[in-house]
């Protein structure tokens, strides 16, 4: 696996601190990207937050996340939570260490006491002490939070800095990407009140030896609560690894209601699901990857809309119309850019890829973030559309009419369509059958198609002329 090993460098250890005011939350930060550019310690917010507790907990459980990796308990080091300031609100978020949980608590703006919030993206550290002290916090006495160095921001050289290395493999940042594309297609399937929220989230497994269940289970709305089913009958969710929301246990007391959402179930297939617990001000979402032992990183929703030859140049385009909009709208966004509203989501796509857009299933929209990467190293770490080019290089393709050959290796693969989805005779098809996203052989000859059908539109334009 590829990793990379990076510094995130803070002027202070975070730290709850108490004085005569109240409590006050100082969350640091390292290096972001800003409206203005790249800050060494950018500052997002400075205030008072509605519900103190609340925000706390849902502070703890996103790193819960960060901190879990639930096929296996092997310890590893703390990642700390991306913090995301969009004008009128601020994302905390984290992957699991087995990219197979994606949490993000959202502190709205009528959870930040009516104090303004800053543009930009950036690390924020939470240490074990701040845990400790977050963990201790009770009752509903005045917290002023601060993301950002503060007074600090004008420390000179004889300032301190609290300087981590982190290993963050790359498969985290290509789960940001595939857990975009994966919530863009869900649906709001239950919503459950907040009595029914805490007993039907009480009833769940908890982690057994650290690790979670293997099991696919499925959830059915019934009433105003959630029943467990064998099967998955019509309207029915995906609950793969059930162990795996124990985090949204840190917030059940200030609950006002659980709403679940996800793609329609076919064919008994696991699929993807967000879970997410309302909450005064604030939401703290959890997204489960298919199962326990697949990572979002690997699921290859990404993969058709990085391949076409137009993507890279879209995203150039819509990513100068981004202005850290909390609510990205891919209609307006053709409207202003003159593309199809297709080509601008295929362009969010391959910015999600270098961490630069995210989805909010709540809101069902996109919203803009930055992180320090870039698509093209992200691409050339999709291993299945590195072959594919390599295929289509190498003239391994040969078009057939509806179907097409792949001399790959001492083999030759048929791929065919059929519903509108293209099938391989290869071993991956057969073991995954196009739910994790297409094999290098199909992928290979949706782009041969595309670069048919462009010489053919081109010559017939010429023929015109």
């Amino acid at each position: 696996m590829t990793r990379s090993t990076q510094a995130l460098a803070y002027a202070r250890p975070s730290a709850l601190e108490s004085g005569a005011a109240g409590r006050l939350l100082g969350l640091e930060t390292s290096g972001g990207l800003t409206p203005a550019g790249a800050q060494p310690h950018p500052t997002f917010f400075s205030g008072f937050l509605s519900s103190p507790q609340t925000a706390a907990r849902g502070l703890l459980a996103v790193a819960d996340v960060a901190a879990a990796r639930y096929h296996d308990p092997t310890p590893r080091p703390l990642l700390d939570p991306v913090v995301t300031g969009n004008g009128d609100r601020l994302r905390f978020e984290s992957f699991s260490g087995c990219c197979g949980v994606y949490a993000r608590l959202d502190v709205l703006r009528e959870g930040l006491d009516g104090a303004e919030t800053g543009h930009g993206t950036t690390n924020v550290d939470v240490n074990n002490p701040l845990r400790e002290a977050l963990s201790r916090m009770t009752g509903d006495s005045p917290l002023h939070l601060r993301v950002g160095p503060g007074e600090l921001a004008v420390t000179t050289l004889d300032g301190s800095v609290v300087e981590k290395k982190v290993p963050l493999p790359q498969r985290w940042l290509r789960g940001f990407a595939e857990a975009q594309v994966a919530t863009a297609g869900f649906d709001l399937r239950a919503e459950l009140p907040a009595a029914e929220a805490v007993r039907f989230l009480r009833s769940l497994p908890r982690p057994s030896a650290g690790r979670a269940s293997r099991a696919v289970g499925w959830v059915v709305a019934s009433g105003r609560t959630l029943r467990p089913t064998t099967r998955p009958a019509p309207g029915a969710i995906c609950l793969p690894g059930p162990e795996r929301l124990a985090a949204l246990q840190r917030v059940l007391r200030q609950a006002i209601a659980l709403r679940v959402y996800g793609p329609v179930a076919t064919d008994g297939v696991a699929s993807s699901a967000a879970w997410e617990v309302v909450l005064p001000g604030m939401r703290l979402t959890l997204t489960l990857s298919p199962g326990t032992t697949r990572g979002f990183s690997g699921e290859g929703g990404v993969l058709e809309a990085l391949s076409t030859d137009e993507a890279a140049q879209d995203a150039e385009l819509v990513s100068v119309l981004l202005a850290w909009e909390p609510r990205i709208d891919p209609a307006e966004l053709a409207e202003r850019s003159g593309l199809t509203v297709a080509r601008v989501r295929a362009a969010l796509v391959r910015l999600g890829t270098a961490g630069r857009v995210g989805y909010d299933v709540a809101d069902a929209a996109y919203f803009h973030r930055e992180l320090p990467y870039d698509a093209d190293r992200t691409e050339r770490h999709n291993p299945r559309l590195v072959d594919a080019r390599g295929l289509l290089a190498a003239g391994a393709v040969t078009l057939d009419g509806e179907s097409a050959s792949v001399a790959s290796g001492p083999r030759v693969y048929r791929v065919r369509e059929v519903g509108g989805q293209l099938r391989c005779t290869c071993t991956w098809w057969a073991d995954h059958q196009g739910r994790r996203g297409p094999c290098k052989h199909a992928l290979a000859v949706r782009m041969a198609r595309r670069g048919t059908a462009a010489e053919t539109s081109a010559a017939a334009g010429g023929e015109n002329r």
